[in-house]
């Protein structure tokens, strides 16, 4: 458009209606993400390499009918863009996705589900199934721990929501095992009781935090010794100077590798020696991360370590974790098959 035009069309913008300005505001929005969008895909297809042979001799040969560059492999003779065999390869509205995307991991909090699909105009479970592509592609960077290392652990508490185990043991008992969790309304008819302290119902997410600001956090399937030994292992460095509460597999970690290790206590005058060595970092992710997962009302066990990468990805500040490289990092997931 060439310049005196645009400016005439500015000045024609002056006599919209407030119904128009929000349209026109809205088309605004769509248009940018598509944009943005594209330049992630056409990016990702100019690097990266055939998804058919692997090989990175190819050819521009056209656009796609999302005006999307289209290469044409210069060994297998099959053409691809950068959306070829990618988790979102056959995925629509690439400016409603990267809507998405914003919302995820904008400033403020993400919505929820219904009222991002209301705000979009799609159904909710497009929504529901395009979070769940973003969330399998997600993943935590592992960068040793050093120096002075606070390790504990917080829990979350089991969700079997979406779970089909009752529908399939009321149909089929034989076959079908009863649950062994009661249905959501039973707890309160049998005024079942939550019971205080640890329990099996209760999952351990280890997290691990250095004076550096390096931090990791992944959800073990149970507290034994060896499955905390072989978490921490190609996480912290032998040098570092570990710090944790009196939990006996830590002690047997850090004699196990050679380090040097803190206990810290739980009453007063004991949760910290010298000013320095505390687990006190440590424990404000751990409010951090359940501030996080306390609007979502408890995501389903299987989806919890996606969302634990959710609220990693959302504070970091390094331009690796921008919505563009997110949306690449999803170009770069292997498509794989996602129910609502």
């Amino acid at each position: 458009m060439k310049q005196t035009t645009f400016e005439n069309f500015l000045k024609r913008l002056h006599g919209l209606t407030p119904d128009q300005t929000a349209i026109l505001m809205q088309s605004v929005q769509d248009m940018t993400a598509q944009s943005a969008a594209q330049t992630a895909i056409d990016t990702t297809a100019g690097e990266g390499v055939c998804p058919h042979c692997g090989s990175s001799h190819r050819q521009k040969w056209g656009r796609t009918r999302t005006d999307a560059q289209r290469y044409r492999c210069s060994t297998c003779n099959k053409t691809f863009n950068g959306r070829t065999g990618s988790s979102i390869a056959h995925l629509q509205r690439l400016d409603l996705f990267y809507r998405v995307l914003e919302d995820m991991f904008g400033a403020v909090a993400p919505s929820s589900v219904r009222h991002l699909a209301r705000q979009l105009g799609v159904n909710k479970d497009t929504v529901w199934r395009w979070r769940q592509i973003i969330l399998r592609s997600l993943s935590q960077s592992i960068t040793p721990l050093s120096g002075i290392v606070e390790v504990d652990e917080t829990f979350v508490r089991e969700s079997r929501k979406g779970s089909r185990e009752w529908v399939r043991h009321e149909a089929d008992p034989i076959n079908h095992p009863k649950p062994p969790c009661l249905r959501w309304y039973e707890y309160k008819l049998l005024g079942v009781l939550k019971e205080r302290g640890l329990n099996k119902w209760q999952l351990p997410v280890m997290t691990a935090i250095d004076r550096s600001g390096n931090r990791y956090a992944e959800r073990l399937p149970d507290r034994k010794d060896l499955t905390i030994i072989q978490s921490l292992s190609p996480l912290i460095c032998p040098d570092a100077a570990l710090c944790s509460d009196f939990y006996p597999a830590y002690a047997k970690f850090a004699k196990t590798i050679g380090m040097s290790h803190v206990v810290l206590g739980t009453k007063p005058g004991s949760r910290k020696i010298n000013q320095t060595f505390h687990i006190q970092n440590v424990n404000a992710l751990h409010s951090r991360l359940k501030a996080f997962l306390r609007p979502f009302k408890g995501p389903s066990t299987k989806y919890v370590d996606g969302y634990v990468n959710w609220h990693f990805a959302r504070n970091q500040s390094n331009a690796e974790q921008s919505f563009h490289n997110i949306l690449r990092m999803s170009l770069q997931a292997v498509s794989v098959g996602t129910s609502p």
